[in-house]
């Protein structure tokens, strides 16, 4: 007899005790185990004692907000997807949730329903990453200095270690496999964070940041380059 598949588990950070608790029988009936906390601290030792397989976060907490609580968890290496939900529907709050490495963002207002989609479709990109990267022989992506290993999950730069994160190494896994080509950023959203639908911008933050990994001046980039008003090309070593 197989063993049941185990609930995937949530950790639902929210100052707004109604919210939390909603968003808590939604996930519950959509089959996940859901843990509500109220702030920072209480969210950075619900990710230590529970070990969730993804996190909502508000922005918005008393004490230590949102941002922070993420960096922490960056800074400690824990790789957990996190989608950060927030009032500030501004740009600059959006982009920066997206630029430090956040997995998906969702404004409030929204509907629960919306969210618990959301994160289904998270968890589900990252299962199937890790299945690509399991099923079988798969080549070596070089360029120059660059190699990545799609089937291990590493990537060095001059053989030193590049410190990606899984939507990075993704990032690069895709231009890597198709140099010279424009890539535009609703193929790359579609390929990469697997939506039919999104903000362009994302892609262009985690180009940003990819940049920083692998050009000698990310300011004046030679290998990702940007094909202006489309999207992005690898320009291979010669």
């Amino acid at each position: 007899m197989s063993a049941t598949p185990s609930a995937p588990r949530v950790l639902v950070v929210d100052d707004d005790a109604v919210l939390r608790s909603v968003l808590r029988d939604y996930f519950e009936a959509d089959g996940f185990e859901a843990t509500p906390v109220g702030d920072g601290l209480a969210a950075l030792e619900g990710v230590r004692s529970l070990d969730p397989d993804l996190v909502v976060l508000d922005l918005s907490l008393p004490g230590m907000d949102g941002l922070e609580v993420f960096r922490r968890l960056r800074v400690a290496g824990c790789g957990i997807p996190v989608i950060m939900l927030t009032a500030r529907a501004e740009q600059p709050e959006r982009i920066l949730g997206l630029e430090i490495g956040a997995d998906d963002y969702v404004a409030k207002p929204c509907s629960p329903r919306e969210v618990v989609l959301r994160a289904r479709s998270v968890l589900r990109r990252g299962a199937a990453a890790t299945s690509s990267a399991l099923a079988g022989p798969s080549d070596v992506l070089r360029d120059g200095d660059l190699e990545l290993d799609p089937r291990a999950g590493t990537a060095t730069r001059s053989g030193q270690p590049l410190p990606l994160t899984p939507r990075e190494f993704a990032l690069l896994e895709r231009f890597l496999g198709r140099p010279g080509e424009l890539l535009e950023r609703d193929e790359i959203l579609r390929s990469v964070w697997h939506w039919e639908y999104g903000d362009p911008s994302t892609v262009t933050v985690h180009v940003r940041r990819l940049r920083e990994k692998v050009e000698e001046d990310p300011a004046r980039p030679r290998r990702l380059v940007t094909v202006w008003g489309r999207g992005y090309r690898w320009d291979p070593a010669p």
